[in-house]
C-alpha cells in the first residue's frame, strides 16, 4: 500500500479549462488554462494524487453525451501528460434528477477518498465556485477559490487561478 495519502481535488471548468460561459464538452472548445499543466506537475511531484470532480448537468439536460465529456477528460489528460489520477463527474442535474455526486454534495469527493484511502487532512479542493468549497468543506477538506473576485462572497484563502492556488498549497 502507498504511503501517499493526500490529494488535491480538481474542479474543472473554470479551474482546468477555460470558462467559456456555457457547457463545455466539444474538444475542439475545451481548452486548458494557461499554467495548468505546469501546476499539476508540481503538485504531483510533492505527492499528491490529482483528481477531477465536476458537475456535468448537461447530460441529464440531454445536451450532450458522457462519451463527449469523456474525449474532453482525454485531452486534458493528453495535455498534462497523463498525470491525472482520477477523473469523476456528475451526470445530474437538479431540474431532472437528483444526486449524492452532484456538489454542493461530496459523493464525488467520498469515493476517491475511498478509493484511493486519502487522509482528508491532507486534501485541498480547488475550484471557482462556492459550491466546490461546500463540497469540500462537507467532509472536512480544505478550500482554495480561484477566478474572478465576484462570485467570492467573502471566501477566503481566494486566489487569481491554478498556479497561486498551488503556490498556496506548496507552501504550506
Amino acid at each position: 500500500m502507498s504511503t501517499n495519502n493526500k490529494a488535491i481535488f480538481l474542479d474543472r471548468d473554470g479551474v482546468l479549462n477555460e470558462e467559456i460561459g456555457a457547457y463545455v464538452w466539444e474538444p475542439d472548445k475545451f481548452i486548458i488554462c494557461e499554467g495548468v499543466p505546469e501546476s499539476l506537475a508540481r503538485l504531483k511531484a510533492a505527492g499528491y494524487y490529482l483528481i477531477v470532480v465536476t458537475n456535468q448537468a448537461g447530460i441529464a439536460k440531454k445536451l450532450y453525451t458522457a462519451a463527449e465529456v469523456r474525449a474532453c477528460h482525454a485531452k486534458l489528460q493528453s495535455t498534462c501528460g497523463g498525470i491525472i489520477d482520477a477523473l469523476y463527474f456528475a451526470d445530474a442535474h437538479p431540474s431532472v434528477s437528483e444526486s449524492i455526486l452532484r456538489k454542493p454534495s461530496s459523493g464525488m469527493l467520498e469515493k476517491a477518498v475511498a478509493r484511493f484511502g486519502l487522509d482528508i487532512a491532507q486534501c485541498w479542493i480547488v475550484g471557482d465556485r462556492l459550491r466546490d468549497m461546500q463540497a469540500g468543506a462537507n467532509i472536512g477538506v480544505r478550500g482554495i477559490l480561484v477566478g474572478e473576485e465576484g462570485n467570492t462572497e467573502g471566501f477566503a484563502p481566494h486566489v487569481a487561478d491554478l498556479r497561486a492556488a498551488t503556490a498556496l498549497i506548496l507552501s504550506q
